[in-house]
């Protein structure tokens, strides 16, 4: 495995203030992909930028966990959403500049 693009868990926490417990529990709720590695649990780094936002929900607006599990469904069904909506826009031009 790449490590170069692997962030370490403990230390993102650290830096981040927060429980590790919390980290593993967005990936059993799978928000997060861990990976696991003979010296600690790491993350993508691809992966830092939603972590970081679910932090914010948990630790700036003092959301639990059942609220940021909820809220992260939510903004990947927005997401999931936004992306069918660009497709079907697409599909709507072409077939009226046919």
């Amino acid at each position: 495995m790449e490590t170069k693009s692997l962030i370490q868990i403990e230390q993102l926490c650290t830096n981040c203030n927060i429980d590790q417990s919390f980290v593993l529990s967005l990936h059993e709720l799978g928000h997060i992909e861990v990976i696991e590695e003979q010296n600690g649990y790491f993350i993508k780094d691809s992966q830092i930028k939603s972590l970081e936002t679910l932090i914010y929900f948990h630790t700036q607006l003092d959301i639990n966990l059942e609220g940021v599990d909820a809220i992260a469904h939510l903004l990947k069904k927005v997401d999931s959403l936004q992306n069918e909506l660009m497709q079907l826009n697409s599909q709507l031009k072409f077939y009226l500049e046919s």
